[in-house]
C-alpha cells in the first residue's frame, strides 16, 4: 500500500483509510516502533480506560455492593484444602 505524505501545519504526516483503522482496531493512539529502515504503527489498546472513575462513581452511588455473599452457607471449603 502506498500513502502520500501531506503537509499538516509545520509538520508532515499521512492519512490512514477508514478500512485500515477499523481492521486494526485503531482508536485514539498508536505506538511508533522504529526498526532498521521500517516504521511500525501498533494500535494502543486501553481496554480499562476510565474504569477508575467508573468505580469511584459506583462507590459514591453505593452501586458497588456484592449481589450475593462470597461464601455460600452450604459450601464445603474442606474439599479445597
Amino acid at each position: 500500500m502506498e500513502l502520500s505524505i501531506i503537509q499538516i501545519g509545520n509538520s508532515k504526516g499521512f492519512r490512514l483509510s477508514k478500512t485500515l483503522i477499523e481492521k486494526y482496531n485503531i482508536k485514539d493512539k498508536v505506538e511508533i516502533i522504529l526498526k532498521k529502515g521500517h516504521i511500525i504503527l501498533k494500535p494502543i489498546a486501553e481496554p480499562r480506560k476510565g474504569w477508575d472513575a467508573a468505580f469511584k462513581d459506583m462507590n459514591e452511588n453505593k452501586d458497588d455492593q456484592l449481589l450475593f455473599d462470597d461464601v455460600f452457607e452450604n459450601e464445603n471449603l474442606e474439599e479445597w484444602i
